[in-house]
């Protein structure tokens, strides 16, 4: 998946060409730059490749999804419906903005289940999220008719699916806005990145401004650039812009990889008929960094986890049902509304409250659920070993369950 496993000649070349001129901010200085504006490169770059007239660099996926708030003009009284699912810079990003993360189940796609949608739905509800995780998405078409019907923003977080599509259009642009992140470990890095698109102008120009302090980036004078609205510091540098430079020309390339490994490793645990995978609403679209599979039982999953773990192959095999960063069930800090800084009483409660509510139904599908990395840099020869070690700790879990293998 991350696309700093194949380093190349190509990332030092667009850093240097920042180096040699000295000016790694991403505004003005127009004469000493000697025409290397990398941000912009990279923006257009990404209109061309994913079909979006307009994409604005951040300085990360959470700044990202804090912009595209912000310019949807989300904040005090607002909700944003999103899933159990997701990282944990979703329900930051609702926070930050003064907004409520009201968290919904997942289904069987792994992304917001659009009956838990609905049921969700409020007078105060301003914006659905679909988050777009280990890199497939979320049933668009439902979640936009929900949205149609109800007057509400499209918003994709589709931070871990860079590249990814739904039927025909890429992930990120079939929504009123889209976001991504190039942190160091997705498909395409800039090492720490993000970006807003949209099709949208005033979403845009609000974006833009948003991200640098309120700066309307009229002229070229940027001490004569008024400030329409308050803003906040998201900028990305020209250094981080060099690396997502080099490394987007090279996204077809990643992508390519990752499919041919997931196909390779999903045919061999699918030799095991107890293993399952996840439904994806269109799997052609399937950017393939994961391969998210399940077992009959939690308990049966558990036991996979533990002796993959025992074994010294649990590298790359994520059991988000115990993981820290993704799944409601160990966000305590959320449950528990612990903050910084004070929220009011009234958000605070309405935090808690969501944050503490039924989630069996995403429990049952999370707590028989391992998805794999896929990596970019296996040979034939790993790949296979690694499948052929995964099925040999699921059989014998199997076996030890006395369920027929």
């Amino acid at each position: 998946m991350p696309g700093f496993e194949l380093w190349s000649d190509a990332e030092r070349k667009h850093v240097n060409d920042v180096l040699e001129t000295g000016i790694l901010m991403r505004y003005n200085f127009d004469g000493p730059r000697k025409g290397i504006w990398k941000a912009k490169e990279l923006e257009q770059e990404i209109c061309n490749r994913l079909g979006s007239k307009y994409a604005q660099l951040v300085s990360s996926g959470t700044a990202a999804l804090t912009t595209a708030l912000s310019a949807l003009g989300v904040g005090y009284g607002d909700e944003v419906i999103m899933p159990a699912f997701t990282f944990v810079a979703s329900f930051e990003s609702v926070l930050s903005v003064g907004a409520v993360p009201v968290l919904v189940d997942i289904d069987d796609t792994l992304t917001l289940d659009p009956a838990a949608v609905r049921n969700a739905i409020t007078p105060q509800t301003k914006v659905i999220m679909p988050v777009h995780m280990c890199g497939a998405m979320a049933d668009l078409d439902a979640l936009q008719a929900i949205c149609k019907e109800h007057g509400l923003f499209l918003l994709e977080d589709a931070c871990q699916a860079f590249g990814g599509s739904y039927k025909g259009k890429k992930l990120g642009t079939i929504g009123d806005a889209g976001t991504f992140s190039f942190d160091f470990v997705k498909t395409v890095t800039c090492a720490e990145g993000g970006a807003v698109i949209t099709n949208n102008e005033d979403i845009y120009i609000k974006s833009d401004g948003y991200s640098d302090h309120g700066h309307d980036h009229i002229g070229n004078d940027r001490g004569a650039e008024t400030h329409p609205f308050i803003g906040y510091n998201y900028r990305i540098s020209e250094l981080h812009a060099a690396v997502g430079l080099a490394q987007i020309k090279r996204m077809d390339e990643f992508i390519g990889i990752q499919k041919k490994n997931h196909a390779a490793l999903k045919n061999i645990l699918a030799t095991v008929p107890e293993i399952s995978f996840r439904r994806i609403p269109d799997e052609a679209g399937d950017s393939c960094t994961f391969l998210s599979w399940s077992l009959p039982t939690a308990a049966i999953t558990n036991a996979v986890v533990n002796e993959m773990k025992e074994q010294g192959i649990l590298a790359g095999n994520f059991y988000y049902y115990n993981n820290n960063w993704h799944y409601i069930r160990k966000w305590d800090h959320l449950k528990n509304s612990v903050t910084l800084n004070a929220l009011s009483p009234e958000l605070k409660e309405k935090v808690i409250h969501h944050a503490n509510k039924d989630f069996s139904a995403s429990d049952a599908i999370i707590g028989r659920n391992i998805s794999t990395l896929i990596n970019l840099s296996w040979t034939e020869e790993q790949l296979k070993e690694k499948g052929e070690k995964m099925v040999a700790a699921v059989k014998k879990i199997l076996a030890k369950h006395s369920v027929s293998i």
